[in-house]
């Protein structure tokens, strides 16, 4: 699902996708349904690629999202973000995520952060993790893309493969070229010598 929910750079609030043209997207707003065109130049973010860093490693969106449903029992956060203090805001994330890096998530990423549940709260959005469905079709992709690597580079083996032989096909064949231009100035050399001993005499 989040896959599907998009933070543009620069503008309010989440979008979802439309649909996809060669240089922009068409998103629609979470909150007021409004549809705007999204460019390249643009930094627009998938929510379903974020993740969030910890002292070992980085936990996906989606599982903090569920971790502040399960706080919050379904409702908004209670935190009051447009005055929560940095503290604040860092003590509320040690609930949901004790080992959370301090040094690279900072106080805005979790405003942030719960301004986005949020917004998919009020959107009716409440289920987070990639559906069965996606990750098979993810898998499939995978193995497709896997599928055609292959074949390439055996296509790619059997044009050298075939390179290699013509090769040694035609060094076969000038063996006996050369040879006999070895053979024929070899015949030529002992008439020479005779001629030369012919004079002498």
């Amino acid at each position: 699902m989040l896959n599907q929910i998009l933070s543009v750079s620069g503008k309010p609030g989440l979008y979802k996708m439309i649909s996809q043209g060669k240089n922009l997207l068409i998103v629609e707003s979470l909150a007021d349904k409004k549809r705007i065109p999204a460019y390249t130049r643009d930094k627009v973010i998938s929510l379903g690629d974020i993740a969030i860093y910890t002292s070992e490693k980085e936990v996906p969106l989606y599982e903090v999202l569920k971790s502040i449903k399960e706080k919050e029992n379904g409702q908004k956060v209670t935190i009051e973000l447009s005055k929560a203090t940095p503290d604040e805001l860092r003590n509320y994330m040690a609930q949901l995520l004790p080992e959370f890096d301090r040094d690279r998530v900072y106080p805005t990423d979790i405003k942030r952060l719960l301004n986005w549940y949020n917004i998919l709260l009020d959107a009716g959005i409440t289920e987070y993790a990639p559906k069965e469905e996606d990750k098979k079709e993810t898998a499939k992709e995978d193995e497709t893309d896997a599928k055609e690597k292959k074949d390439e580079g055996k296509k790619k083996a059997k044009t050298a493969g075939t390179s290699a032989k013509s090769t040694a096909t035609a060094k076969k064949t000038a063996v006996p070229k050369k040879a006999a231009s070895t053979k024929s100035a070899a015949s030529k050399q002992p008439a020479g010598k005779t001629t030369q001993r012919t004079r002498q005499k």
